[in-house]
């Protein structure tokens, strides 16, 4: 068994763990659908999160980004207890999440999605900056107009920027959500089934600019999908769950041929 597995330098660096989880237990009446899990993440690693249906990954996933309160463990965040921070306080520390299901706004623009995602910091003056057109209200408005540019255009969609989010095919769709995630220099990112949906050229796309932002933006990036070759193919590191356990945590090489994840979920799936 491979179970924490995380001396490789092709696992970790010299680097702290930009998210951190410490013997996290979550219970449901007398079910614990986790149970003492612990795994750590540093900034520039893309690892993955794969499991049966039922094995606690989306809970997991409510742990981290503070929909659901843990029995007992920890959660840290650049090496800040964040356990009991709300789901908004987290997001403000760095934290940002995508959901299986899409989640655009739909009756926005394409590019009024990614201007949302900064609005928590304000416009430079509030209500009175309005009011008198303080210099502060356009600087603000500029530097957000110029992000959402710069980061339409990395994801490919200056083209559509006017468009309604509600009439895109489920794969632009999909980009949009990580586009906005990107609006405010995250350092931790959840995507939960991101290839959910997606064509193989979809899927193709969106691996990239996955494994660029774990490269370029400095991000942990933690990923729960189902498809297991899009895992085994862009992720750094892989962590099996298995009844809410850790089962495994290597490399894609080392999960691939470990006889315990072959025999409880990947089977045949991994040829």
């Amino acid at each position: 068994m491979l179970a924490n597995v995380t001396t490789s330098p092709s696992l970790r660096d010299d680097r702290s763990d930009a998210l951190a989880l410490s013997d996290v237990t979550v219970r449901f009446g007398g079910i614990s659908a986790l149970s003492d899990v612990s795994l750590g993440v540093p900034s520039g690693q893309l690892c993955g999160l794969i499991g049966a249906n039922g094995a606690g990954k989306t809970t997991l996933f409510d742990v981290i980004s503070g929909l659901r309160s843990p029995y007992s463990g920890t959660v840290t965040l650049h090496g800040t207890d964040v356990t009991k921070w709300s789901v908004q306080r987290r997001a403000r520390f760095g934290l940002r999440r995508t959901f299986q299901r899409v989640q655009v706004f739909g009756w926005l623009s394409v590019e009024d999605n990614l201007l949302v995602a900064s609005e928590w910091r304000g416009g430079g003056g509030g209500v009175l900056g309005d009011l008198v057109a303080l210099p502060t209200r356009g600087a603000r408005e500029r530097e957000r107009r110029e992000k959402a540019e710069a980061v339409l255009e990395r994801c490919g969609l200056l083209d559509i920027r006017h468009r309604p989010a509600a009439s895109l095919p489920i794969g632009t769709a999909r980009l949009v959500e990580l586009a906005r995630a990107l609006m405010d220099d995250p350092t931790v990112l959840l995507f939960d089934e991101p290839a959910s949906g997606l064509d193989s050229t979809e899927a193709e796309r969106f691996g990239d600019l996955v494994q660029e932002i774990a490269e370029s933006h400095e991000a942990a990036i933690l990923l729960v999908e189902h498809n297991v070759g899009f895992v085994m193919q862009r992720c750094h590191r892989v962590v099996v769950l298995h009844l809410g356990k850790v089962l495994a945590d290597g490399t894609p090489e080392q999960v691939r041929e470990d006889p315990l994840v072959l025999s409880a979920y990947l089977g045949a799936s991994t040829s």
